[in-house]
C-alpha cells in the first residue's frame, strides 16, 4: 500500500451546490455565486462526474457518493470531516460551520468498514460543542512518511485538538502562521501546500515568521535535504496550485491531481521537477473553485488495506471495529 499517495479516494457529487455564506468570512479564496443557482449546481455536478471519470481512467479507485441535501453547500469537500490512516484507523473531525456538520455520513464510514480493514474510528466531532475545531486534511497537511502534521493556525485548526490528534495517530505537530498579501490568514493548510513522495509544493513566502519559514522548509526537504521544495508564488496559491494531491494508479504510476487553473500557473521549471516522478492530471473544476477549494479538497484519500475476498463458505473473522468519542 502506498504510504503518501493513496490509490483510492472518496468523492461527493453534489446536487445542490453553492458557495457557503457561513464560510465566506475567513475564506479569501471563496467567490460569491453568480447567475442561476440551478445552473451552478448542475455545473458542479458535471464537474465532479467528469473528474471522477478521469481519475478512474488513470487507474485510481473512486468511491463516488451523491448528496441531494440542499442544506449542505460544501459537501463536495469530504476531506474536511474524515481521514483514514494505515493500521486501519479512521478519524472524524469537528467542523467550524454548523451547516457542514451534517456532512459526516455513516454510510461512507460503513462502506470503508465493508471494503477496507478498519480497526478503530476515533470521533472528535463532540468538540464542536466546546467551539473547538480541526477540519481534517484541510486544516492539516500530513507527511505520512516523516509523520509530521503541518498546520497553518486558524479558527479551523485548534491547537488542543491538533495535539490530541497527533498524540493518538503518531504525528508531530508543526504549526505556523500564514497569510496572504492582504494579511488575511490562510483558512486551510491544504490550499498552501501539497506533500508528494518526492517533492513538495508550498507557498513558503506566505509563512509570516522568517525563522519558522526556514524550519518548515528544512523539515519538508527531508532528513537528507534531498526532496525538492517547490516554492509557489502568492499568485499561484490564489490559483490553487497548492491544492493538489498525489495519487497512485493500479499499475503503480503516480499522478498529481490538480485543477486546470492550477496547472496553467506552473512554470516550466516546476513542471520539470514534478514530472520526474509524477504525471500531471489536470481536472476542470471552475465552478467548484468558487466555493474556495479545489481538487485536493474534493478527494478524501483512503490509506487503508483493502479487504481480500473470502473463499466461498468462509465467514469473516476478527474484531468488530470500535468507535471512540473524544
Amino acid at each position: 500500500m502506498p504510504v503518501q499517495a493513496p490509490h483510492a479516494v472518496v468523492m461527493i457529487r453534489p446536487h445542490r451546490f453553492t458557495p457557503n455564506p457561513e464560510t465566506a468570512a475567513d475564506n479569501a479564496f471563496q467567490v460569491a455565486a453568480p447567475g442561476d443557482p440551478r445552473a451552478l449546481a448542475e455545473s458542479a455536478y458535471q464537474e465532479v462526474t467528469r473528474a471522477a471519470e478521469i481519475l478512474e481512467s488513470a487507474g485510481i479507485t473512486v468511491h463516488l457518493f451523491d448528496d441531494e441535501d440542499a442544506t449542505r453547500p460544501d459537501s463536495v469537500f469530504p476531506n474536511n470531516w474524515f481521514s483514514t490512516h494505515a493500521g486501519g484507523r479512521v478519524a472524524l473531525y469537528p467542523m467550524y460551520a454548523p451547516s457542514r456538520r451534517t456532512e459526516r455520513r455513516p454510510d461512507i464510514i460503513e462502506m470503508l468498514k465493508e471494503q477496507y480493514r478498519v480497526q478503530d474510528v476515533i470521533d472528535y466531532s463532540g468538540l464542536e460543542y466546546d467551539d473547538i475545531f480541526l477540519e481534517g486534511t484541510g486544516a492539516m497537511v500530513l507527511d505520512h512518511v516523516s509523520r509530521i502534521a503541518y498546520t497553518a493556525r486558524s479558527r479551523r485548526a485548534d491547537p488542543v485538538v491538533l495535539e490530541r490528534f497527533c498524540t493518538a495517530f503518531g504525528y508531530e505537530p508543526m504549526a505556523f502562521d500564514a497569510a496572504d498579501g492582504d494579511g488575511t490568514p490562510i483558512y486551510h493548510t491544504n490550499v498552501l501546500m501539497c506533500i508528494a513522495a518526492d517533492f513538495v509544493l508550498i507557498g513558503l513566502d506566505m509563512i509570516t515568521d522568517p525563522q519558522r519559514r526556514q524550519v518548515v522548509a528544512q523539515r519538508l526537504s527531508g532528513r537528507r535535504g534531498t526532496r525538492p521544495v517547490i516554492n509557489l508564488s502568492p499568485r499561484q496559491i490564489h490559483d490553487f496550485a497548492g491544492n493538489a494531491i498525489e495519487l497512485e494508479g493500479h499499475d503503480g504510476e503516480r499522478f498529481l491531481a490538480l485543477s486546470t487553473r492550477a496547472a496553467a500557473t506552473l512554470t516550466d521549471e516546476q513542471r520539470e521537477i514534478i514530472e520526474r516522478t509524477c504525471t500531471l492530471l489536470p481536472l476542470d473544476v471552475p465552478t467548484i473553485e468558487l466555493a474556495g477549494g479545489s481538487v485536493r479538497c474534493m478527494v478524501a484519500g483512503i490509506h487503508l488495506d483493502a479487504r481480500l475476498p473470502l473463499p466461498e463458505g468462509v465467514g469473516p473473522a476478527g474484531l468488530e471495529p470500535t468507535t471512540t468519542a473524544v
